[in-house]
């Protein structure tokens, strides 16, 4: 059973992967975000596919979800590891941690974001209770434990359209729904995959706090920065993780 990882913002490149080669796969929803790369991790076959593009060139609102994830279903992937960029709203959603979500809000709008729309012979409606495969959200949330990391285990993810980041109004009412944190490329990856019976779970790397939670403004360059201590956990993690599947 092979596994992908899809890296979000700050993962553009899968350090330690020995590449074996790179793939270019058409599909009928037109070109993924780049080609493929194959590669060997912690002894393990692993693909992996930068969401944004390798130059991170792609916004969140015009990444291809459907090519992405029917690339990686047509190279025979079963598992998908996705990477994302959050803001933290709840307390324990502190810059620089990671977690991973159990559950997702979708607040985005005119994406695609449904294979089943065309030439159907009946209607499909998959379930979507938990969002996230409860078996790989586990083997994560040990391995996590295991390598020392101080992971927030549960939580729920509000999908907000982007590009922009949000208003502090707006990180408000998230909070008022009972929103953990915020990002712009949960969905509808999440349902896609679930709707090509792919194993898929989430590792947030928290980048910010949510607009107006704090009195200092959001900057890039600390963005970059918690991106950086963020994804050397993910990185940490993975070591962990791979080899237990």
């Amino acid at each position: 059973m092979t596994v992908a990882i899809i890296g979000g913002t700050g993962l553009t490149r899968l350090k330690g992967l020995e590449i074996t080669h790179r793939e270019v796969v058409h599909t009928p929803y037109g070109e993924p975000s780049g080609p493929i790369t194959h590669g060997v991790l912690h002894g393990r076959e692993v693909l992996f596919l930068a969401r944004h593009g390798y130059g991170h060139t792609i916004p969140p609102h015009k990444v291809n979800y459907r090519a992405n994830l029917w690339a990686l279903r047509h190279l025979e992937v079963t598992r998908v590891i996705a990477v994302a960029a959050v803001g933290g709203i709840s307390d324990a959603m502190a810059p620089g941690r990671i977690a991973f979500p159990d559950q997702i809000i979708d607040y985005t709008w005119s994406r695609h974001h449904t294979f089943f729309e065309h030439d159907l012979t009946h209607v499909t409606h998959i379930d979507f209770t938990h969002p996230y495969d409860p078996t790989l959200r586990e083997v994560m949330i040990q391995a996590a434990r295991v390598a020392g990391l101080d992971a927030v285990e549960q939580g729920t993810y509000a999908a907000t359209q982007g590009p922009r980041l949000e208003t502090a109004a707006e990180i408000r009412k998230l909070l008022r729904d009972g929103c953990d944190m915020v990002g712009m490329t949960g969905m509808p990856e999440a349902a896609l995959a679930r709707e090509l019976e792919l194993a898929y779970a989430t590792c947030a790397v928290v980048a910010n706090w949510g607009a107006g939670l704090r009195s200092e403004e959001i900057t890039m360059a600390d963005i970059e920065k918690n991106l950086d201590e963020g994804m050397e956990r993910v990185r940490t993690l993975l070591g962990a993780f791979i080899p237990s599947l």
